[in-house]
């Protein structure tokens, strides 16, 4: 693969099972090689600062990635226009975004990579804005509040992960709103659910349909239990 890549579909799985920087851009290496390259080559420059810090380089065609970026990362076709976006993926799923547009002597790249590096980098997460009120039995988790409502040390929290168009989770609803009236009462369980299609799922917690039930007991967040029927 070289210093620098070409991220491709057929190749990203592979790609990411390390830490990975990403320059999305008009790519076209069968009608437009030197142009393609352009950016290519200052993304390597940067790139060869910092070969052996756990971190691959990468660069990918952003119309081949658009529903990823803006599922994903939160970008648009029209953010950055001509110029490169470039993320970060870590094996472990966290996400960054360079803020910064991509200066054409590299230096933006070097400030985010030092920033990186340096841990001073804001983690993105796709997230629901948090409700104003939420004052039902059932407390609305979106990824921002996750931290505060299900890893709150001393509660036990009930959390239901769900999508709105899926007909198994409308019809657990009425069955999981009685369980929640039920415990409504006792300060130290919660019983919670969140938007899986639309919020980020925190490390920890395998949801790959719907609905997905987990309990996080109180003193061991870091083990959360699957519901399995």
């Amino acid at each position: 693969y070289g210093l620098c890549p070409h991220m491709s579909a057929e190749n990203r799985d592979r790609l990411r099972v390390r830490d990975l920087l990403t320059a999305y851009y008009d790519i076209d290496y069968h009608h437009n090689t030197r142009g393609s390259n352009y950016w290519r080559n200052r993304v390597m420059k940067v790139a060869s600062k910092y070969t052996g810090r756990g971190l691959t380089f990468s660069v990918a065609n952003k119309k081949d990635f658009l529903s990823e970026l803006e599922d994903d990362f939160g970008l648009g076709m029209s953010d950055g226009g001509e110029l490169p976006f470039v993320t970060i993926r870590t094996k472990l799923g966290h996400k960054y975004t360079m803020r910064e547009e991509f200066t054409r002597d590299g230096q933006s790249l070097e400030r985010f990579l030092h920033d990186y590096f340096a841990g001073r980098l804001k983690r993105y997460v796709k997230s629901e804005p948090v409700p104003e009120r939420n004052t039902a039995a059932v407390k609305v988790v979106v990824a921002e509040s996750f931290d505060d409502i299900v890893n709150d040390p001393e509660k036990d929290v009930l959390i239901q992960f769900y999508s709105p168009s899926c007909p198994h989770c409308k019809k657990l609803e009425p069955v999981y709103t009685e369980l929640a009236d039920t415990l409504y009462h006792d300060s130290n369980i919660v019983v919670t659910k969140m938007n899986a299609a639309d919020n980020d799922v925190p490390l920890g917690y395998d949801v790959h349909g719907f609905p997905t039930i987990y309990f996080a007991p109180a003193g061991k967040k870091d083990e959360p239990i699957r519901y399995e029927v």
